[in-house]
C-alpha cells in the first residue's frame, strides 16, 4: 500500500521529486515502532508453515484484506493473533532483521524498538527466548550496516497492573539490554495512572519511560503519563490539540511527541491524512517527530509516512529537516551519539541541492 501510494502521488505530483529525494535520503531516527507490527503477511504465512501453526487465513492476499479497522481495537484483535506464529528464538530474530534491513534502506540511523513481552509470556514463550532473538539480530545488523538501536519493552495496559509489575521484574533480569519501558495496547479505559507504581520501579532502577497517551484517549491522558508515569516522550499524542493549555506546556518543555501519520489514519484518528494535526503542532513549535508505528499493518514504513504527511500537508523542505533533527534530538542516544548523528545531518543538507521554492 505504501508504494502504491508513492507512485500514485508521484505521477499525480512530478514537481515535488526534489523534496521526495530529500525524504528518501536524509538520515532519520525512528522512536516508535512495535516489532511484532512489523510482521508482513509473507513472513507470517512462513514462520507459521515453519511451526506447524495454523492460521485463520489462507492467503497473503486474504490476511490484507483483513487489515480494515475501524479503531484500535479492530487493528489489536488481529495483531494479537498475527503473534501468535512467534514460538522460538529465530522467529524473533528474523522478525527483526526484516525490520532494521528495511529502516536502513529508509536511512534511518538510529531505531528505538518496542515489543510487548507479555502478549508472548502469557503463550508460554520464555523471555530468554524472545530477547534473545531480538538481540541477536541487534547485534547483526549493528554490524551490517553500522545502526543503533535501543530496547524498550512495553507494558500491555488492557491487562492488570500487578501484571505489569510482574513483567517489570522479569523485564529486569535483562538490565543490561533494556533502555526503557513504555505503555501500549488499548487506550480508552486503561489511563495511565492505573501503572504509577509499575513506572515508580522503573525509574527507580533506571529506566528511560515513554508511553502512548492521546491517540484515541483524551488529553488527560497526556497529562497522567508525564505527572504520574514521569514520560520522556508521549507516543502519538495528536489528542493534545484539544487542550491549549497542555500544548503551550508541550512546546515549554519541549516533550517529543512520536507522532505515526499513516497509523492514525488507518485507525480513524483522523478520517483523512489532510485532517492531521502534525503540521499545526509543528508549527506551534512542539517536538514532533514521524515513525511507522506497525507497518506491516498500516500501510507504509517511515518514508511512506513521511512522503503521505509531505503531500497531504504540503510539508516544506526546513519541515523534513526538523522532523529529522528532533528524531535524534529525542532519542534515548549519549551527548555524544547525538552530536555525530546531527553532524552527518548537517553534512548531508549541505550537500543536497536545494531548488528555490518557485522552481519545484
Amino acid at each position: 500500500l505504501g508504494m502504491t501510494f508513492t507512485r500514485h502521488s508521484e505521477s499525480r505530483n512530478p514537481m515535488s521529486s526534489d523534496i521526495r529525494r530529500f525524504i528518501r535520503k536524509i538520515p532519520k531516527a525512528e522512536l516508535h515502532i512495535h516489532l511484532e507490527g512489523s510482521l508482513e503477511p509473507e513472513m507470517m504465512f512462513a514462520i507459521a508453515e515453519r511451526n506447524g501453526v495454523e492460521l485463520p487465513f489462507h492467503s497473503v492476499a486474504e490476511v490484507r484484506r483483513a487489515y480494515r479497522f475501524t479503531n484500535l481495537q479492530s487493528f489489536l484483535d488481529i495483531y494479537y493473533e498475527g503473534m501468535s506464529v512467534l514460538l522460538h528464538e529465530r522467529d524473533f530474530h528474523d522478525m527483526t532483521v526484516a525490520y532494521l534491513a528495511r529502516a536502513h534502506a529508509d536511512t534511518v540511523r538510529h531505531a528505538e524498538l518496542f515489543f510487548d513481552p507479555q502478549a508472548h509470556t502469557d503463550r508460554g514463550i520464555p523471555l530468554e527466548t524472545v530477547i534473545g532473538g531480538i538481540q541477536s539480530a541487534r547485534e547483526e545488523m549493528k554490524n551490517r550496516t553500522g545502526m543503533s538501536t535501543r530496547l524498550i519493552p512495553c507494558f500491555l495496559r488492557h491487562l492488570s497492573a500487578d501484571s505489569a509489575m510482574a513483567s517489570l521484574e522479569e523485564i529486569l533480569r535483562f538490565r543490561d539490554l533494556i533502555t526503557g519501558v513504555g505503555l501500549d495496547s488499548s487506550e480508552v479505559g486503561n489511563p495511565p495512572e492505573k501503572f504509577t507504581a509499575v513506572f515508580d520501579r522503573a525509574r527507580a532502577e533506571g529506566l528511560r519511560v515513554v508511553a502512548h497517551a492521546g491517540e484515541e484517549g483524551p488529553p488527560e491522558y497526556i497529562r497522567q503519563a508525564l505527572d504520574l508515569l514521569g514520560s520522556e516522550r508521549i507516543d502519538h499524542g495528536v489528542r493534545c490539540i484539544g487542550d491549549p493549555e497542555l500544548v503551550e506546556r508541550l512546546k515549554k518543555e519541549q516533550i517529543p511527541l512520536t507522532v505515526c501519520p499513516l497509523s492514525n489514519v488507518r485507525l480513524r484518528v483522523f478520517e483523512d491524512m489532510a485532517d492531521h494535526d502534525l503540521k499545526q503542532l509543528l508549527d506551534r513549535g512542539l517536538r514532533i517527530t514521524l515513525n511507522s508505528d506497525d507497518p506491516a499493518y498500516f500501510g507504509g514504513y517511515i518514508t511512506e509516512n513521511y512522503l503521505a504527511a509531505q503531500e497531504a500537508l504540503n510539508l516544506e523542505r526546513d519541515d523534513i529537516l526538523t522532523l529529522a533533527r528532533n528524531s535524534f534530538l529525542s532519542a534515548f542516544l549519549t551527548t555524544e551519539e547525538k552530536a555525530m548523528y546531527l553532524e552527518e545531518l548537517d553534512r548531508f543538507v549541505s550537500r543536497f541541492p536545494h531548488k528555490p521554492r518557485e522552481e519545484r
